[in-house]
């Protein structure tokens, strides 16, 4: 009986090519990509035969699409890419960072009712505690890009600790401090001003590892009062009203897709 199994030339030109990764991808990415839906959903609407390329039916997720020529539909709708959507808000202390709460909180989507874009996704997170810059996008690619900790695009936070803080400590938070077993570095430390009773003092990060200031903190025996992202990259909160939400401008937008990599510098 022959081995009807592919060979090693027939295998390798399944493979999307090397020159159009960029356009190329899975139909649910697809439809990711496209602000439909996330690929969870995709992958629902692909198996239930609902979405169709170039007027043909496909109901496997793993087949791949070219988004520059492809035409694809949901349920007989042509789905066209959304218009890429930039946002910051400025999160009030006390919201969580999710589109719905089991336990019912107000979420930092309560500050985006005006709105409509149902596949606005925050880049990362504050906790609930946590307050000032938060960045909401639709463009997948940016978000993802900007999260990646191999591109070290900062995040500046002004925080109030619980009492006075000496200059061995603020370098200890730059040179390394463990908890838990795991060693936690801020790129910078310095000290913005202090009272009597705390201290506010501002950090940067170009990591994003859970509660990794107030961990470090923690460690040194101070507890965190308040917690304010100040920056991102080069793009600062400003005077943005608590609750406000604002699109971000053009330059805003090239300054952190340069910092990311995603853009040359203009000349």
């Amino acid at each position: 009986m022959r081995d009807r199994r592919p060979s090693h030339k027939t295998r390798e030109r399944l493979k999307p090519a090397a020159d159009t990764a960029g356009k190329r991808v899975t139909l649910p990415r697809a439809l990711s990509k496209l602000g439909y839906c996330s690929r969870t959903q995709a992958e629902r609407l692909i198996a239930e035969s609902r979405v169709t390329v170039d007027g043909r039916t496909v109901s496997d997720a793993s087949a791949w699409v070219d988004l520059s020529t492809a035409r694809i539909s949901v349920d007989g709708l042509v789905i066209a890419a959304e218009a890429k959507i930039y946002l910051m808000l400025n999160k009030p202390r006390g919201l969580v960072t999710t589109r719905h709460d089991p336990e019912g909180r107000p979420t930092v989507y309560d500050c985006l009712k005006n709105f409509d874009i149902p596949h606005l996704s925050p880049v990362g997170r504050l906790d609930k505690a946590s307050e000032g810059l938060l960045l909401f996008t639709n463009d997948t690619e940016f978000a993802q890009t900007l999260l990646d900790p191999l591109t070290h695009v900062t995040k500046t936070y002004h925080v109030q600790i619980d009492r006075l803080i000496d200059d061995e400590e603020i370098a200890a938070m730059t040179s390394g401090i463990r908890h838990d077993g795991e060693l936690l570095t801020a790129t910078a430390t310095r000290r913005l001003r202090q009272g009597d009773r705390n201290s506010w003092i501002e950090v940067e990060l170009d990591e994003g590892r859970n509660r990794q200031i107030r961990r470090m903190l923690e460690a040194l025996g101070a507890e965190c009062l308040r917690l304010v992202r100040v920056a991102i990259g080069g793009l600062e909160l400003g005077e943005l009203p608590k609750g406000a939400v604002r699109a971000l401008t053009e330059g805003e937008l090239h300054g952190l897709r340069r910092r990311a990599g995603l853009e040359r510098a203009r000349r």
